[in-house]
């Protein structure tokens, strides 16, 4: 599991806290916490994404003076205002929740936003009808909007507008 988990839950702890060193201190004590606790735990996956975003939390909330970048150590980079750590915090809660949905809804979702395909192709690719991509997209994508808003995240009020993009694309 380390090996196939460690490279994605790094990136999403560098995205949560801004280091690597940080970062990988993180990712291991979630793997150290995930063995101690691994008989209690249905979907280490997500447990582990769920550990690493907590664990950057307290990290962050313990030591805020780290999350301060200081502009003159490091030529080029400028603090990280605090719209971008919410914005880094909000695609690791995407991440997230997108580890704790059944893997065919996660690969629907995948073939629409990242591989750009139209419901028809992704009908063809996957064997479900049309109607039953649109159908099961909008449901995983209000559930995923319902969960940001829970979770405190801004801009999760509206739902995302797929079938306005997807009408679109039919002209």
């Amino acid at each position: 599991m380390f090996e196939s988990e460690e490279s994605g839950l790094l990136r999403f702890a560098i995205g949560l806290v801004g280091q690597r060193p940080v970062a990988e201190e993180l990712v291991q004590e979630a793997f150290l916490r995930l063995h101690r606790a691994q008989d209690g735990v249905e979907k280490p996956k997500a447990w582990l994404y769920r550990c690493v975003h907590n664990l950057a939390v307290n990290h962050l909330r313990d030591r805020p003076a780290e999350t301060e970048l200081d502009e003159k150590a490091v030529p080029g980079v400028e603090a990280l205002p605090a719209e971008a750590l919410g914005r880094n915090e909000a695609v690791g809660m995407v991440r997230l929740l997108l580890a704790e949905i059944p893997p065919e809804d996660r690969a629907l979702i995948q073939l629409k936003y990242h591989d750009g395909m139209r419901y028809r192709e992704i009908s063809r690719r996957t064997g479900i009808s049309v109607s039953n991509v649109g159908y099961r997209l909008h449901h995983v994508l209000k559930g995923l909007a319902d969960s940001l808003r829970h979770a405190g995240i801004e801009g999760a009020k509206d739902e995302p507008s797929h079938q306005n993009y997807e009408s679109k694309s039919r002209n």
